[in-house]
């Protein structure tokens, strides 16, 4: 059977994954088998997402399972994103962490957010967690590569207020770089900006996606869609495979001065 929940559109089979770790097929149905199964779960700052003008200054229980359909050579969590964690996680249904949501807004916890692997190769566990923590009253929050169908973004819009979407850089050959789809990414966000709360990342990499015609062509691009739309610049350090030096600090400034040009918010991160 082909899977249709993003570009590499993997031929999976039978108790078998695919190129994410996640998608496979029992009893004939495409299925996660990373449905509750969490590696991480913390109550994080917001800002941490990144999101800066999404409930500023709250804090937000951030989960996280294991899979990715990226291969990006710099991954931060490629311990959790990288491998099939299947028998390291814990389970809880969405049920159980709806219920250690609630349990921690005395300590100014406003929802849950979705993070630190690829959530959406798992997005049924998303969705049934975002609805039933909607009707609690809770706010969700979605931190994905934005390399999904839409079919599976129309699917988790209803029940998501907010999304930090990461824009790896603004190229094919970037992107190629990363094992991502371009073209796909642009979708996602251009449909996911107007129905819910955005923000973009692009993480920084000195000769990959530091070129300051690429950032303008990034900044025009999503300025277009909404010149409102939040984009953290981030600061790179070298991590898994990716030994290039860590971002200049001056780097980051000269690209922030021309995506300010036509954005209204640029904000620099780890620095």
């Amino acid at each position: 059977m082909k899977c249709d929940i993003c570009f590499h559109h993997c031929e999976l089979q039978e108790n078998k994954t695919g190129f994410c770790h996640v998608r496979t097929i029992k009893n004939g149905v495409n299925v996660a088998s990373n449905y509750g199964l969490l590696t991480a779960l913390a109550l994080d700052p917001i800002e941490k997402k990144p999101l800066r003008e999404f409930y500023p200054g709250s804090f937000i229980l951030s989960c996280g399972s294991y899979g990715c359909n990226l291969r990006c050579p710099f991954c931060q969590n490629y311990d959790i994103s990288q491998c099939d964690l299947s028998k390291e996680c814990r389970y809880f249904s969405p049920e159980v962490l709806v219920d250690e949501a609630i349990e921690l807004k005395p300590q100014g916890n406003i929802g849950i957010a979705f993070t630190y692997n690829e959530p959406l190769m798992g997005y049924e566990y998303v969705r049934d967690t975002a609805k039933l923590a909607q009707e609690k009253g809770l706010k969700t929050v979605l931190v994905t590569n934005g390399c999904a169908s839409i079919r599976v973004l129309e699917e988790i819009l209803p029940y998501i207020n907010a999304m930090n979407i990461d824009l790896k850089g603004f190229s094919e050959g970037y992107f190629h770089y990363v094992g991502g789809d371009f073209a796909m990414t642009k979708d996602f966000i251009s449909l996911a900006s107007r129905h819910c709360h955005v923000e973009l990342t692009t993480l920084v990499i000195p000769h990959h996606n530091d070129d300051p015609k690429m950032m303008e062509e990034e900044a025009r691009w999503i300025a277009v869609l909404d010149s409102t739309i939040p984009l953290h610049l981030t600061r790179y350090f070298p991590h898994y495979k990716e030994d290039e030096p860590a971002t200049p600090i001056a780097t980051l400034e000269k690209l922030s001065a021309i995506a300010k040009r036509y954005l209204k918010s640029v904000y620099l991160g780890n620095i």
